[in-house]
Order: structure tokens, then C-alpha cells, then sequence
């Protein structure tokens, strides 16, 4: 009976965790170089479920196997989808796209490095090439680039920043061994970790300038997953329920 209860309420937790992963993809659709999550999901590992009873004259506690719960699902983990999205034209200089694999590398106030497929880049007030949340760009040797004061500002495909026909610097891109593995700290954003691998620099970068890498969500396919998620969620609250009245129809009728 309990595995029933077990069983439906790690279905719930599953469910539920679908349904953000989900969610949080639709959120981000239009979010420049967002990478859809998928949720991965295995079975319980192998625990045995034991029936506690008390006895003796001292009521000593005696555990008593009764099955496993090897059937139960969990949620294992959630990678991400780094399958290019769409490049649309923007004819913005600042504006670059990522053609093939790699990562532009940002930092920020913190000295803290993150990794994003991003490219819709501006201007802050010191002349430095920084991304829509402030993060400042890197260049050559993990220098930041700073145009100053300029009139024309332009990136060409090999990240060359060129600005009032004088060249300031090139933009670096980095890969991983096992980028799916990167942690997804916000948004477009990443950090590297060890599941990862070690940040590498891309020798020949592959740009597109005066482009986005739009999301790479399909916005029907995650409806679909969403409304899978909330239906599943619903059939696994019911079985709950109907588990939690036989287990209470039991007690009543032999627990007496």
C-alpha cells in the first residue's frame, strides 16, 4: 500500500519539476542566446521500505523489510540543449553572433567569469564592450575592450573590434568538453564546473556581426511538454488520493 503512496508522490515531484523546467523555457523564448533545459529523469534507487513495530516488554523498535521501491521515479538531473537557435539580422555594429560551437567570455564587478552564446553587446559609460546585464566582455588575454570615445564601432567574423579604422582588440570564444554540464546561473548566462571541463580557447572564432542567436526554445514543443506535465501532475494527485483512502479504509476496517 505505502509504495503506492510512494510511488505517486515522487510522480507528483517529478511532475512538478517538468512543469518549471518547462515554464521556465517558454519564459525565455525571445531571451537572445537562451538554451532550452530538458529535465532528465531515472528510477528510485534501490531502498528497501521497512515496517517499524515495537517489541517486548521494553517495546524495542524492530524493523521489518517488506519490498523495495526501486520502481519510484525521480528527477536525476536537467542539461542543457546547446543546439544553435536561429540568426536573424540586426545590422546593430555591436550586435554578434556565434556561428558553430563556442562561448563569449564576460566578468563581472566581482572578478567572477561567466560563459554565454549572447552577443547583443553595448557601450557603458567608460567605453567598455559590456552585455545587457553589465558584464563586461573579454578580449585577448581575458582583457576587457575598451573603444573609448569613438564614432563607428564594428566586430567582423573573426571577433576583430575595429573601431574608427583602428583595431582594439578581438574578442575570444571558449568551448568545453562537456558543455551541457555547464551550471545555468541566469537566463543566458553560465559557469564553468567540473562536470564541464575546463574552459578552451577557440584557435579560428566563426562570428556572424550585425547578428543575434536567437533562442533555441520551440515554443510548441514546450506547450506540449507543459500541458503533458499539468496532466500527469493531475493523474498522479488522484492516484495519491485514492491510495491515502484504501490505506485509511484499511486501518478502520483491521486496524480495530
Amino acid at each position: 500500500m505505502f509504495r503506492g503512496l510512494y510511488g505517486a508522490s515522487s510522480a507528483m515531484l517529478v511532475q512538478e519539476k517538468v512543469i518549471d523546467v518547462a515554464s521556465n523555457n517558454l519564459a525565455n523564448v525571445d531571451t537572445a542566446g537562451f538554451k532550452r533545459r530538458i529535465s532528465v529523469n531515472k528510477s528510485f534507487p534501490e531502498v528497501m521500505i521497512e515496517r517499524r513495530e515495537a517489541v517486548g516488554p521494553f517495546e524495542r523498535q524492530v524493523y521489518w523489510p517488506i519490498g523495495s521501491a526501486s520502481l519510484n521515479v525521480v528527477l536525476s538531473e536537467t542539461t542543457v540543449d546547446l543546439s544553435e537557435g536561429q540568426v536573424v539580422s540586426t545590422d546593430n555594429p555591436l550586435d554578434v553572433a556565434i556561428s558553430g560551437r563556442g562561448f563569449f567570455s564576460l566578468r563581472d564587478g566581482a572578478g567572477n567569469i561567466f560563459y554565454s552564446r549572447a552577443g547583443n553587446f553595448t557601450l557603458d559609460a567608460n567605453g567598455f564592450i559590456v552585455n545587457q546585464e553589465g558584464l563586461t566582455l573579454l578580449g585577448d588575454g581575458g582583457v576587457p575592450i575598451n573603444v573609448g570615445d569613438v564614432s563607428s564601432v564594428a566586430i567582423d567574423e573573426r571577433g576583430t573590434v575595429v573601431a574608427d579604422g583602428e583595431i582594439l582588440g578581438a574578442i575570444q570564444l571558449f568551448e568545453f568538453a562537456n558543455p551541457t554540464y555547464l551550471r545555468n546561473y541566469a537566463k543566458n548566462l553560465f559557469q564553468a564546473n567540473e562536470a564541464a571541463g575546463e574552459p578552451v580557447l577557440v584557435e579560428t572564432p566563426m562570428l556572424v556581426p550585425g547578428a543575434l542567436e536567437k533562442s533555441n526554445v520551440n515554443v510548441v514543443y514546450e506547450m506540449v511538454r507543459l500541458i503533458e506535465g499539468q496532466r500527469a501532475y493531475e493523474a498522479s494527485a488522484r492516484t495519491l488520493t485514492m491510495q491515502d483512502e484504501q490505506t485509511g479504509s484499511m486501518i478502520n476496517t483491521y486496524g480495530r
